[in-house]
């Protein structure tokens, strides 16, 4: 009976050693083994066997985000062995922050972080995620410190990537990389946002205003061109029709010179063969001219007769031989 007792006793005592010395670690996780109270190692996922009570997990603190329901979530930090070596992403509360033009300004910063060396991350800080977000509220207050409300508002990006540089660089001594930073909420006093709203409405009735008269400015300018374009056609058209008619007329009088030219040609031929004075004939042809328009009176009452009808009459007595012959 006490034999057995005995071996129960120490069946017992194996599982526990067996227990405690065998340490199975999550895949993302590790923990930091210390010997007799000094660092030893740091354990690798898996299955791992370390000496029961001489060898001991180091307890760290770590931030756990408790949800209360719908979107009220609360932080709070507590003790585990367990180092996560994901990427964390920290939401801190809202918190006041004076811009340089004296404007307090609530802002609410997300900070994605990775520890990259667990045994720094134990032993070169006490409590990194407490510690983690006091630097990162005193970091944001200095940065936009530095800024106007304006720039704050405008200047997300450029705050993003100075905070990232200052945490980083910050953190590097506790194993910690910091990836990014985000700047969730901005939010400035109601009087600000009013003042804004009022600002940004009259910005928006100004460029309505500027556009307005850019369109009615182009519209003048187009119709003005319309007029000075129609205005051209117009005066290239009569400068054409112009030129056209002139153009006419010195053809009609060229064709006029031309005909008068071909008829006193064969007058002349004529005169020539007829062997009759040229002087003779045009003074007849000239008197015909003027008795012509002498007789053509409107009453057609009056009739003109030359002094010299006798002259007359031998010049027409010459051109009728001339035909005749």
């Amino acid at each position: 009976m006490d034999t057995l007792v005995l071996l129960a006793i120490i069946v017992l005592i194996a599982v526990i050693l067996v227990i405690a010395g065998v340490k199975v670690v999550p895949q993302s996780e590790t923990r930091v083994i210390e010997r007799l109270g000094r660092f030893h190692s740091v354990l690798p996922p898996g299955l791992n066997i370390i000496w029961p009570f001489i060898d001991k997990p180091k307890m760290i603190y770590t931030r756990r985000v408790d949800n209360l329901g719908g979107r009220r979530t609360i932080a709070s930090i507590v003790s585990t062995s367990s180092i996560d070596l994901r990427e964390q992403v920290y939401d801190f509360p809202s918190q006041q922050v004076i811009t340089k033009d004296n404007v307090t300004t609530e802002i609410n910063a997300l900070l994605y972080f990775q520890i990259v060396d667990p045994k720094k991350s134990v032993y070169e800080i006490d409590n990194l995620p407490n510690a983690i977000e006091k630097l990162t509220q005193t970091s944001l207050r200095n940065v936009i410190g530095e800024l106007e409300l304006d720039e704050t508002l405008t200047s997300r990006d450029t705050i993003n990537s100075k905070l990232q540089s200052i945490l980083d660089e910050a953190t590097n001594k506790w194993g910690v990389k910091v990836n990014r930073v985000e700047l969730q909420d901005i939010t400035p006093p109601e009087s600000v946002r009013e003042a804004m709203e009022k600002q940004m409405q009259a910005e928006r009735n100004r460029r309505a205003e500027i556009l307005n008269a850019e369109g009615e400015k182009k519209s003048l300018i187009l119709r003005s061109e319309g007029e000075k374009q129609s205005q051209i056609n117009q005066a290239e058209a009569e400068k054409q029709a112009q030129i056209l008619k002139a153009e006419g007329e010195s053809r009609a009088k060229v064709l006029q010179a031309e005909a008068e030219a071909e008829a006193i040609r064969r007058v002349t031929e004529a005169i020539k063969e007829s062997k009759t004075d040229p002087a003779t004939y045009m003074l007849a042809m000239k008197y015909i001219e003027t008795l012509n328009e002498m007789t053509s009176g409107k009453d057609g009452k009056t009739v003109y007769i030359p002094y010299e009808a006798t002259g007359v009459l031998s010049s027409i007595g010459s051109i009728k031989e001339m035909f005749n012959k």
